[in-house]
């Protein structure tokens, strides 16, 4: 079944900020599974046709997530998700980043920072994301990459896991 349960998506340039609320039919456990369970998030962070790869997934305060996004020709773009806070099943913050395989920051493009919320709405979750920037020409960059089409097909990609667990 699908439905469009995307809330929000907002871009304030002024506080260099970008503000995407969606809702997933489906529990906060499973939800938050998805989005701190490697063996999960491989499933659905890359839009199609691309894939995610995860190198190396420590998640905790202090550990990161060290992923390639790999496209339908093989090519690898590295990011790296370093963990700051978390409250299970809540929230966590995380700084954002592009690197190498290494999981060396890149200077291809400044990170962001980004807090993640889980909140519960009758059977379905809202996850709530809050990606802030040091500079607006960061924001716009990532935005020009296509950060907005990318994570909203990445979020149908989430539906169909979240649909196949039952």
């Amino acid at each position: 079944m699908k439905t469009n349960l995307l809330l929000n998506f907002t871009v304030d340039k002024e506080n260099k900020k970008i503000h995407v609320e969606r809702e997933f039919a489906a529990s906060v456990a499973k939800v938050w599974a998805a989005w701190t369970q490697k063996e999960l998030l491989e499933q659905w962070w890359a839009p199609k046709p691309w894939k995610a790869r995860t190198k190396e997934m420590d998640f905790r305060e202090g550990g990161h997530w060290l992923y390639a996004m790999v496209g339908p020709e093989g090519e690898e773009h590295w990011a790296r998700m370093d963990y700051k806070s978390i409250t299970t099943q809540k929230s966590y913050s995380a700084l954002d980043l592009f690197c190498d395989e290494n999981g060396q920051p890149s200077d291809f493009l400044p990170g962001s920072q980004w807090l993640t919320s889980f909140q519960e709405n009758s059977s379905n979750t809202i996850v709530d994301v809050m990606l802030t920037f040091n500079e607006l020409s960061d924001l716009e960059k990532h935005l020009e990459m296509g950060f907005k089409e990318g994570f909203l097909m990445a979020f149908e990609n989430l539906d169909e896991v979240l649909e196949s667990q039952g």
